[in-house]
C-alpha cells in the first residue's frame, strides 16, 4: 500500500500520533481502509509525514491495542475484520442505537423558576471554604502512602472516634467506635443494612415519609406497611396491626409534617421493639440540628438500653450536600451480624475526605459553622414566620418548631395542584405534601397541604417570593 496521506495540525493542541491514530481510526470505521488491507511500515509513514519512528509506533500501538489492526511477524500491520466494529450512521447502511427522546437532555431540563422554596436545599453561601481548603491542604502536604490504602470498611478509627464523642455531646447517643460505619450517604448505609437485616424483612414507616427512603426499602424484598401518624408520631397501635420486624421513624424532627416525639411515644416504640428479638428501629436523625423552640431533643437511641435501635445520621444537611458523609450507629446484635456477613464491604468514603471532616470536626470548626448557621436559619425562620401572618385567614401553619421548612394547609381547600400551579405560573416553586405518602390515596384533609423550605433563599427572595404567594393564593 501507498504511504497515508495524513494532514498534521502543527497547533499544539493535539499531539502528532493523537492525530495519525485518528486518522487511520476513521478511515477503518468508514471502510476506506478495508479488511486485511496492508499499513505502511512505521519507518515508511515516519519518513512520509517527516515525524519520529516513536511517534507512528505509539499511534500503530494504540491502533493494535483497540483491536483495528493486527501485526503479523516478519509481513506487518494489516486491517482487522470490521464486522464487530460499529459504522458512522448513513455510511454503512447500520444505524447507532440512540436513547430515547424523553431521556435525553433530561438532566439539563429544569423549568426556569424565579424562587424555589425547596425543602431539601441549603445555604451554601456561608459555608467555611477558606477553612476547609486549608485542613485540605495540610493534610495532603502531610499524607504518606497509608493514607491512600483502602482502610477500615467501617471508616478510619479516628473520624469514628470523632463521631461517637459528637454524637454523644449533642445528641446523647451512647456508642463505642466499633459500633460506627461510615458510608458515602445515607442510601448506601440503608443498602449495607438490607444485608444485615436479611430479604424479605416487613418494615412500617411513617405516613408521609421521607420518600427516598422509601424508594430504597421498595427497591429490596422487603414488604413496607405505611403507619398513619398522631400528633406524637407513629402510632404504636397501627404498628402492631402492621406485624412488621422493624420501624422507620425520625423522632426528632419528623420529615415532612415537623412532629417532634414526645417522651411517652418514645417509651412505646421502644418497648414494642423489646417484645421480641428481631424486633428493630431505624432512627432517622433528620434535621436534627435545628431547632428554634426550647431546647435540643435528645435522640432515640439515648434511651435504648436494650439495643434496639439503629441510628443513622448524614453532614451533608448540616455542612454540604457534597460531603456525602454518613453513618450508621449499630446495637451489639447487629454488629455482630456486621461482622460476620458484611466487614468484606469496601468503605466508599475515601481516606483523605474522612480525614478533612475529622480535623473539621476536632478543631471545632463544625461547631462554629453550626452555631453560624442556626443562626441564619433563625433569621431567615422567623421572617417567614413573619410574612405568613397575613395569609393566617387562608392557611393555618405547622411545622414551624425545626428544621428548615414549613407547612402551609389551605383553609377554603382548593387542593394543592391548583395551588402549586398559580404559583408556578408566576415563576414560584412551592411542593406539595402528597409526594410524601406512600401509595396515590392522601388522607382527608391533608390533600390542601403545601411545603415551603427557606434555607436555600436570601431574605430578600423570601419576602419577594411570599408577595407572589400572597398575591396569587389569597
Amino acid at each position: 500500500m501507498n504511504d497515508l496521506a495524513i494532514e498534521l495540525r502543527q497547533d499544539g493542541e493535539t499531539h502528532l500520533y493523537e492525530q495519525i491514530y485518528e486518522h487511520i481510526k476513521q478511515e477503518i470505521r468508514k471502510g476506506k481502509l478495508p479488511k486485511g488491507e496492508k499499513l505502511p511500515s512505521t519507518r515508511s509513514l515516519a519518513e512520509f509525514l517527516e515525524v519520529s519512528r516513536g511517534t507512528v509506533e505509539i499511534a500503530y500501538g494504540q491502533l493494535l491495542s483497540e483491536g483495528y489492526i493486527e501485526s503479523k511477524p516478519y509481513k506487518g500491520y494489516f486491517v482487522c475484520g470490521i464486522d464487530e466494529i460499529f459504522f458512522l450512521e448513513g455510511e454503512s447502511g447500520r444505524k447507532i442505537r440512540e436513547l430515547p427522546k424523553e431521556v435525553m437532555g433530561r438532566e439539563e431540563r429544569k423549568t426556569p423558576y424565579v424562587f424555589d422554596f425547596s425543602p431539601n436545599a441549603i445555604d451554601m453561601t456561608a459555608f467555611p471554604f477558606a477553612t476547609w481548603k486549608k485542613i485540605t491542604k495540610n493534610i495532603l502536604v502531610d499524607a504518606n502512602s497509608e493514607m491512600f490504602a483502602s482502610g477500615s470498611p467501617k471508616g478510619d478509627w479516628k473520624l469514628r472516634e470523632i463521631i461517637s464523642r459528637y454524637l454523644h455531646s449533642s445528641r446523647g447517643v451512647n456508642c463505642m467506635p466499633e459500633q460506627i460505619i461510615v458510608g458515602a450517604g445515607n442510601d448506601y448505609l440503608l443498602m449495607l443494612l438490607e444485608k444485615i437485616l436479611g430479604r424479605h424483612v416487613k418494615i412500617a414507616m411513617e405516613n408521609p415519609t421521607y420518600k427516598r427512603a422509601y424508594r430504597i426499602f421498595d427497591s429490596f424484598a422487603y414488604q413496607i406497611s405505611p403507619v398513619e401518624l398522631d400528633a406524637g408520631g407513629m402510632s404504636v397501635e397501627k404498628l402492631r396491626e402492621s406485624d412488621a420486624q422493624v420501624a422507620y421513624v425520625m423522632p426528632s424532627h419528623q420529615y415532612p409534617t415537623g412532629i417532634v416525639m414526645p417522651i411517652g411515644r418514645r417509651m412505646e416504640l421502644l418497648k414494642w421493639a423489646e417484645e421480641k428479638e428481631e424486633r428493630y428501629l431505624i432512627e432517622d436523625d433528620y434535621d436534627s440540628e435545628f431547632r428554634f423552640k426550647g431546647k435540643p431533643v435528645p435522640s432515640l437511641q439515648a434511651s435504648d438500653w436494650a439495643g434496639k435501635v439503629i441510628y443513622i445520621g448524614t453532614f451533608s444537611k448540616a455542612i454540604a450536600p457534597a460531603i456525602r458523609i454518613s453513618y450508621m450507629v449499630l446495637p451489639p446484635p447487629l454488629l455482630e451480624r456486621y461482622e460476620k456477613k458484611c466487614s468484606f464491604y469496601s468503605t466508599t468514603v475515601s481516606r483523605i475526605d474522612q480525614r478533612i471532616l475529622g480535623e473539621f470536626i476536632e478543631k471545632g470548626h463544625f461547631e462554629r459553622h453550626l452555631n453560624k448557621m442556626r443562626k441564619i436559619y433563625r433569621e431567615k425562620h422567623d421572617l417567614l414566620l413573619s410574612e405568613c401572618k397575613d395569609m393566617e385567614e387562608c392557611f393555618q401553619l405547622s411545622g414551624e418548631g425545626a428544621g428548615l421548612h414549613i407547612l402551609l394547609r389551605d383553609k377554603a381547600g382548593r387542593g394543592e395542584k391548583e395551588l402549586l400551579r398559580l404559583a408556578a405560573a408566576e415563576g414560584v416553586r412551592a411542593y406539595g405534601l402528597s409526594e410524601a405518602y406512600i401509595g396515590e390515596a392522601v388522607p382527608k384533609g391533608k390533600e390542601d397541604m403545601i411545603i415551603l423550605g427557606y434555607a436555600a433563599l436570601s431574605k430578600t427572595q423570601i419576602s419577594k417570593g411570599l408577595e407572589i404567594l400572597k398575591k396569587v393564593w389569597i
